[in-house]
């Protein structure tokens, strides 16, 4: 059976239950409207963005919140447990498993640069684990900096079972950071959290974790979204930071930096310009032509799409190569060089020492 057979026959298998899910209403998968901040608990709260879901295409729409006070930009109201349960499901496992694969594969360059991160602070750790490893790509390319480094990776997914048995990492946990820590407790010289910190329900809590899990005198090595980029602002709801649902909290650096150190941390880099992803511009056009296009098939749209939807979805995406190439360009070669100069690092980097 061909790859796109196999595709439309996975779909068509996970149709029903997807339609039962809706049928059952959408309400369950937001929790009441939140009246303070998360972080500070302060009420002084305004409406930031208006979205929907523009990567999955699958129904909702989403707030974020701004707090006047200190910063802190959350999804309001949040998802619950049901609604992270919907929105992730085959996004990264199951049906987009193969996708997200291969797109976090290949960025061997950018792993090794957050390992590189450790060395001014850290040339040999004995131990790490990666928080939010995912399919464990990153301790993978890790290994070329740090030969002599024990990799372990955590992760909720079975990818990071994948990770195990594909030799990814030494160790694989699955399950939540808080409820695993106290039997790792001061086992890592290295705790990482490569953009994971903005998936949790409770940054707080996570934090907690690493300070536990970490030796006295080990590093938590964090990188977020940086919600105060220019790019937030000038690309609206197509920037791809946002990205929601999944992404609950956005945390201006000198208010993760300020929690750090009431946790017991001593904050020893702050990186901007290493961690920009240079993705933004093309992305955004990319994501301008998906959401114009007719949709592509997927399990939770009520049919597949007919023979004229998907020749005009390929017509509508062959016009915008043009763009997109140029976007590639501009992000790479223009933006990238003097993105944060500019204040256009999409993300920021903080290595933290535990006191």
């Amino acid at each position: 059976m061909s790859d796109a057979r196999d595709k439309k026959a996975r779909i068509a298998a996970l149709r029903p239950g997807y339609r039962a899910d809706l049928d059952a209403g959408t309400d369950r998968f937001l929790a009441p409207r939140s009246t303070a901040c998360p972080w500070c608990a302060s009420t002084r709260l305004t409406p930031r963005l208006r979205t929907t879901d523009l990567l999955q295409h699958k129904p909702g729409r989403f707030t974020l919140d701004a707090c006047a006070d200190c910063g802190h930009i959350f999804q309001n109201p949040r998802l619950t447990a049901e609604g992270l349960e919907f929105y992730y499901r085959d996004f990264y496992d199951g049906l987009g498993e193969q996708r997200m694969s291969g797109t976090f594969g290949g960025r061997e360059a950018m792993y090794r640069g957050r390992a590189e991160a450790m060395l001014p602070h850290d040339p040999a750790p004995k131990t790490w684990l990666d928080v939010g490893t995912g399919h464990g790509h990153f301790c993978a390319a890790a290994r070329g900096v740090l030969p002599g480094t024990a990799f372990d990776g955590l992760d909720f997914t079975d990818g990071v079972e994948l990770a195990a048995r594909e030799g990814r990492v030494d160790h694989a946990y699955r399950g939540a950071f808080p409820g695993l820590a106290p039997e790792l407790a001061a086992r890592y010289d290295v705790v990482s959290m490569f953009h994971y910190l903005e998936h949790s329900t409770d940054p707080d809590r996570e934090l907690r974790a690493a300070h536990e899990a970490l030796r006295p005198g080990g590093h938590l090595l964090i990188e977020v979204p940086d919600p105060q980029s220019r790019y937030a602002r000038l690309l609206g709801r197509w920037w791809l930071p946002w990205l929601q649902p999944q992404h609950l909290h956005f945390m201006p650096v000198a208010n993760l930096r300020r929690r750090l150190t009431d946790l017991g941390f001593t904050v020893v880099a702050e990186q901007h310009a290493e961690a920009h992803d240079p993705v933004d511009l093309l992305a955004a056009v990319w994501l301008v032509l998906d959401h114009t296009a007719p949709r592509d098939d997927a399990p939770w749209l009520p049919e597949p799409p007919g023979a004229l939807r998907r020749t005009l979805r390929t017509a509508l995406l062959l016009t915008g190569v043009p763009a997109l190439l140029t976007a590639t360009l501009l992000d790479r070669f223009a933006v990238r060089p003097l993105s944060h100069r500019l204040h256009l690092s999409n993300a920021y980097r903080l290595v933290a020492r535990r006191t």
